[in-house]
């Protein structure tokens, strides 16, 4: 078959300007993508940032420590697993009595399962001292064992230790039970006063 050299150059310059419009098409849909994904990004990290952030923040002072006490306790007794468990940080690391524990989602499993044995939980948690990023707390909670039924009261013994977003990053937790019938239960009632410094019986 025969080609004149004006058809193929007319075919070369045709392919050309096809090959040209294709690349700049292409060029223009990657920034298209690339400024998508720079959006999506920048909306996630967004979203991220305010979801990851529990106030008060570090360095504490004496009133705001006793706020993040006050508040652990409110989340607690609501025995929500799966809103107790945002206070913590993603890779949060706990030492709950002889448990050791790390990462937000296990900490979810661990209160769920702690609040199904613990039934008719009740918490009351004491500010005892702080430094820039820690507090230390006593507490004592009372519950009824599901498995055979009898009421205990548990004392306890907590340091914490925050990031800079005000999340629990770590968690120490040493803590003992005590047998009580139903009618000795006192978390609750009055003010709380008779646990502030942790030793009453």
């Amino acid at each position: 078959m025969f080609f004149s050299w004006s058809s193929l150059v007319g075919h070369v310059h045709v392919g050309t300007r096809k090959a040209t419009h294709n690349f700049s098409k292409n060029k223009n849909m990657n920034k298209l993508n690339n400024g998508i994904r720079l959006l999506l990004k920048s909306n996630r990290k967004l979203v991220h940032t305010s979801a990851e952030k529990r106030a008060p923040y570090p360095p504490f002072t004496r009133e705001t420590a006793i706020q993040k006490v006050q508040a652990a306790e409110d989340a607690w007794n609501t025995k929500d697993a799966a809103k107790v468990c945002l206070a913590y940080t993603i890779d949060t690391k706990w030492r709950n009595r002889d448990v050791f524990i790390e990462g937000r989602d296990a900490i979810r499993d661990f209160l769920r399962n702690k609040w199904e044995k613990e039934q008719e939980y009740k918490l009351k948690k004491h500010y005892f001292c702080h430094s820039e990023n820690q507090i230390a707390v006593t507490f004592q909670y009372e519950y009824k064992n599901r498995e055979d039924g009898k009421y205990y009261r548990a004392y306890g013994n907590e340091h914490w230790t925050f990031d800079e977003n005000g999340l629990m990053k770590i968690r120490n937790a040493s803590i003992n039970d005590m047998e009580i019938q139903s009618n000795e239960r006192r978390i609750g009632i009055g003010d709380g006063s008779w646990c502030s410094d942790g030793v009453q019986r």
